[in-house]
């Protein structure tokens, strides 16, 4: 079931399925994503969860603020403690796929006493030095630019066909037509200011802070995404309570090209 909250003046969608008196998980989708890529997922895990995803800020049909300066990740993460409380949950797990899942962490450093179960799908901890940071601006912004000079359809082509999502041209043509109908329905300001605001070149480190975790944290990845297979076996070294978890046949969105794998290892982290 879909709903609309305004939180802190803010217009918040998010959809809620499974039993209220079951464990919450709590889904946080990646950039160009919306609540639409867990379906598959919620579908299978409702007799075990309280599944809750949300539409982060310039996605899907949460609010797209014109200014920049709403895209903060430390706005994004004070927007989501502000919405847990309107729905009056103490404590979830937390599950975020790439975008998602530097959110996910940046929230679980933020407020630990929130998450029983910290879940990153394919995420990292943001970029190491100011070095890597400022490139990586650059090429946030060229992007941004392009996606507000040629419209979604072209993104969405361009998108779709870089190497990070190259596994996904083995799914089903029905599969990639709905993956590709969720990104051609956003918007160009909320993608453009994602980039801008909060893109990997805009967030801050956390890759010192991952030592202060003290819940337990599943990494998940796919075979085939070799450079976050490599981020999670470094990230395995700094975070206390771990586990690693590599998914062969599948790419950058586990979620989506073997849901019902996913689920399964989802369903077994559930607190």
């Amino acid at each position: 079931m879909g709903k609309i909250v305004t939180i802190q003046g803010f217009d918040v969608y998010y959809e809620r399925s499974g039993h209220p008196e079951l464990p919450v998980l709590v889904c946080l989708h990646g950039f160009t994503g919306s609540t639409a890529t867990w379906k598959e997922v919620s579908a299978q895990l409702q007799e075990h969860a309280q599944v809750i995803a949300v539409d982060l800020i310039g996605h899907g049909r949460t609010v797209c603020p014109t200014a920049v300066k709403e895209y903060t990740m430390e706005k994004q993460i004070a927007l989501l403690e502000a919405f847990f409380d309107h729905l009056q949950i103490p404590s979830f797990t937390l599950l975020g796929y790439s975008m998602g899942g530097r959110i996910a962490l940046s929230y679980a450093l933020a407020y630990p006493e929130r998450v029983n179960q910290l879940i990153l799908e394919s995420a990292s901890p943001g970029l190491k030095t100011e070095k890597e940071r400022a490139e990586r601006r650059l090429n946030d912004e060229a992007l941004a630019s392009r996606i507000e000079r040629e419209g979604m359809e072209r993104f969405v082509e361009f998108w779709e066909n870089i190497p990070l999502f190259q596994s996904q041209k083995r799914l089903p043509e029905p599969v990639q037509r709905q993956v590709r109908m969720e990104r051609q329905s956003q918007r160009p300001i909320g993608l453009a200011n994602s980039l801008r605001g909060i893109g990997t070149g805009s967030q801050p480190s956390n890759w010192e802070k991952l030592s202060t975790l003290l819940m337990p944290v599943l990494l998940i990845t796919g075979g085939w995404d070799e450079k976050f297979v490599l981020i999670s076996r470094e990230m395995r070294k700094h975070i206390q309570h771990v586990e690693h978890q590599v998914v062969k046949q599948a790419g950058h969105a586990i979620h989506v090209e073997n849901p019902s794998l996913f689920a399964t290892i989802v369903k077994k982290h559930i607190i």
